[in-house]
């Protein structure tokens, strides 16, 4: 009789968690392929006997640039339960070759949960047509050259350079599945992360927004750069998605929220909401007239906060400016400064100016993120062509050439800040 089989995708640009407790049954295997690829894997048993029909079975994906090995909490973590099988995926680790989507083509899931993962992989990389080049070279950095995809290597150069786009688009479109998630009935569980500025909250929210299946969404305390995984609130991740399973695989009835928000830092209380929790726009006025050449850089401060303020959503710049000499790319970074401890990056975007001159009004997208501002700080608002402008470990927009005569002039700028009415961080 056949098992019945849920998948955990977890997609990121770095290796995802370190091994945990040792599993009851743990076996390494090799699995070959159809076209003669061998893939490492790791099979993860229940220590009891399993029931008539065999263990219901759970398959995890690791992220771009990891292995097997990184997935060894996670997998330990249900394997008390269910059978679990974690793979170097094609291409990464022991194995050779890409995982490409699953879910939107049919492949028959029991279940589903996504954990820092893209739905449109094109606005995750390049948002208003300028690439992340920073997040974009780590991700072709965590690959061995030797093992990348051709298509990948014909794309490389144009997707560091935000050029060539429309065949970026292409490449981009065959590994998304928000335009085919309308379809899907699987019941499907998002975990995303509250600050990650590779895939931010907007790649789930725009995902569970189209799945006409059983749905949730938990934003939690963990994600890539500037958060880490796993995050403080592991525990309660790995609790849900058991009860996830256990619900679609072995039918026993759960109750989870719809949507779930963890506070940051977490203190092991989740705020749960039938919808997507209310916002409001705080508007902010930042004056100013700048000139700006090569690696120069603007930056416009607010006063100081009089409450605490939580973001939730994408903010938005808005300014004049003029461009001469082919100034190709303008970037915005948005941070808090306390009255005591560290800035804190609340979010960044950037928008692509090639072909641009004269005068012109740019709306700058920043990343959705879910962001406390505490009472008494102050925000920065940093313009210039990279990210690495506002600090040299700010890497997710790379300082790359133009033209030397290349410049920018920038008049004052409006922020449009969406707040949560009830922050739910403190």
């Amino acid at each position: 009789m056949a098992r019945r089989v849920a998948l955990t995708v977890f997609v990121s640009l770095v290796a995802l968690c370190a091994a945990g407790r040792a599993s009851a049954s743990q076996q390494e295997l090799t699995l070959r392929m159809d076209d003669g690829v061998d893939l490492a894997a790791t099979l993860y048993e229940p220590s009891a006997a399993p029931p008539p029909a065999g263990y219901p079975a759970i398959v995890l994906f690791h992220g771009i640039g990891g292995k097997r090995q990184d997935l060894a909490a996670i997998a330990q973590a249900f394997d008390q339960d269910f059978a679990v099988l974690a793979f170097d995926a094609r291409g990464h680790g022991q194995s050779g070759g890409l995982v490409l989507r699953s879910l939107v083509e049919g492949v028959p899931w029991a279940a589903v949960e996504t954990a820092e993962t893209w739905t449109d992989l094109f606005t995750a990389l390049a948002p208003q047509n300028l690439t992340k080049s920073g997040a974009i070279f780590q991700f072709l950095s965590s690959v061995p050259a030797d093992r990348l995809d051709p298509s990948v290597l014909a794309i490389r150069d144009d997707a560091l350079a935000s050029k060539n786009l429309a065949a970026l688009r292409a490449w981009t479109d065959t590994r998304s599945s928000l335009k085919l998630l309308k379809t899907v009935k699987t019941p499907v569980f998002m975990f995303q992360g509250r600050r990650d500025f590779a895939f931010d909250i907007a790649q789930a929210k725009v995902g569970y927004a189209q799945l006409k299946g059983p749905k949730r969404l938990y934003i939690g305390d963990f994600g890539h750069s500037p958060s880490t995984f796993p995050g403080p609130d592991f525990a309660q991740m790995t609790k849900l998605g058991l009860a996830w399973f256990t619900r679609y695989l072995g039918g026993a009835p759960t109750t989870i929220a719809p949507i779930s928000l963890a506070p940051s830092p977490w203190r092991g209380k989740l705020r749960s909401f039938t919808k997507l929790p209310a916002t409001r726009r705080l508007t902010i006025g930042l004056p100013g007239n700048d000139h700006l050449a090569g690696a120069g850089r603007a930056q416009r401060t607010s006063g100081r906060f009089t409450g605490n303020a939580e973001t939730f959503g994408s903010a938005t710049v808005q300014l004049t400016a003029r461009l001469t000499g082919g100034w190709s790319r303008l970037v915005a970074v948005l941070t808090a400064e306390p009255r005591k401890g560290s800035v804190t990056v609340v979010s960044e975007g950037g928008v692509n100016t090639a072909g641009l001159k004269g005068t012109r009004k740019l709306t700058i997208r920043l990343l959705d993120t879910a962001t406390l501002i505490p009472r008494g700080a102050r925000l920065t608002l940093t313009l210039a062509s990279s990210s690495v402008a506002q600090n040299p470990g700010n890497l997710l927009y790379l300082n790359l050439p133009m033209p030397r005569t290349s410049r920018i002039a920038l008049g004052p700028a409006k922020l449009m800040l969406p707040i949560l009415r009830k922050p739910v961080s403190r």
